[in-house]
């Protein structure tokens, strides 16, 4: 089975639509969005022994490839519409192509996000790069850079679930809960999108909350300060690890794919069964500080870095 083949036997049979022009087949995608509406494109790779371990089940990895690009679709607040895949593997195996397209398509459906093309080549180590493209109304993308002083900080959901997980993995132990996170985490997009209009500046947690909203607060030119007793951390967390664990998992575990956002006086828009909590503020001074006890919590930046 060479490439053409296995484009044709897996990656083919997913549905188009009118605004794609031109599809999977031809050197590259061409995609005619609604009038007044402005494209976002986004990218991430996963690479064996870097990102993930090489017996991971790979209907997770396909649907872990697409989910973290559609967390940063929802922390600009956009609409994804269309996907390309990059796909190197050591050999092209029926079984495991079969869980992965499952997986990737089972990451996209809700979403209504079409694959429309990409490229399959061979190496030694398994690579998935995804690119998703989405538009929003034209001028309205979240950014990282409109935080102002006195703006409250919120996240969505739970922090530290999916470090977790990755860490009970790695020890040869699963809790369904914690690892379900990891290998198949919920990005929230229709929650990034109703956030238009709202939110001043808002990120997703991929590399870690105190990495992420520090990255947040430098892009706006303001500082900021959470209480970590607010940081909201799942029953699921608590049954496995002590305070302290759960604390480092929060500020510093990363793959979470939640969102972290600040706002004025408005609150919020509701999310219904998705918590959204509040934990900390803007303000002037530059540099993030904790909290933990009414007391200063220093915390130890441990967001993962490549070359670092």
């Amino acid at each position: 089975m060479d490439e053409f083949e296995l484009i044709r036997r897996y990656f083919a049979r997913m549905p188009s639509a009118a605004d794609v022009v031109v599809g999977i087949g031809d050197d590259g995608a061409v995609l005619r969005p609604d009038p007044g509406r402005d494209l976002v494109t986004v990218v991430d790779t996963l690479v064996e022994r870097v990102h993930f371990a090489a017996d991971i089940d790979a209907g997770d990895l396909g649907f872990r490839a697409v989910a973290v690009n559609l967390s940063d679709i929802a922390a600009m607040g956009a609409r994804p519409r269309w996907m390309t895949l990059a796909l190197t593997l050591r050999e092209a195996r029926s079984a495991w192509l079969e869980r992965f397209a499952a997986g990737l398509e089972a990451a996209a459906r809700p979403h209504d996000l079409l694959l429309v093309g990409g490229d399959t080549t061979q190496g030694e180590l398994v690579v998935v790069s995804v690119q998703i493209t989405g538009d929003v109304a034209q001028g309205t993308a979240l950014t990282r850079s409109g935080a102002k002083p006195g703006d409250r900080i919120f996240v969505t959901g739970t922090l530290g679930d999916a470090a977790a997980g990755l860490e009970l993995l790695s020890r040869g132990q699963r809790q369904v809960d914690l690892v379900h996170r990891f290998l198949r985490p919920s990005a929230r997009v229709a929650y990034g999108q109703a956030l238009v209009g709202t939110a001043s500046a808002a990120i997703d947690i991929s590399d870690g909350l105190y990495t992420d909203l520090d990255k947040l607060l430098s892009a706006s030119g303001v500082g900021g300060e959470i209480d970590c007793d607010k940081l909201p951390v799942s029953a699921a967390l608590q049954s496995r690890f002590d305070a302290d664990a759960c604390l480092e998992f929060a500020l510093s575990g990363g793959d979470d794919y939640e969102l972290c956002f600040t706002a004025g006086a408005d609150a919020p828009p509701s999310a219904g069964d998705l918590a959204v909590t509040e934990i900390g503020i803007c303000r002037e001074k530059p540099g993030l500080d904790c909290r933990r006890g009414g007391k200063p919590y220093a915390c130890v930046d441990r967001g993962y870095r490549h070359f670092g």
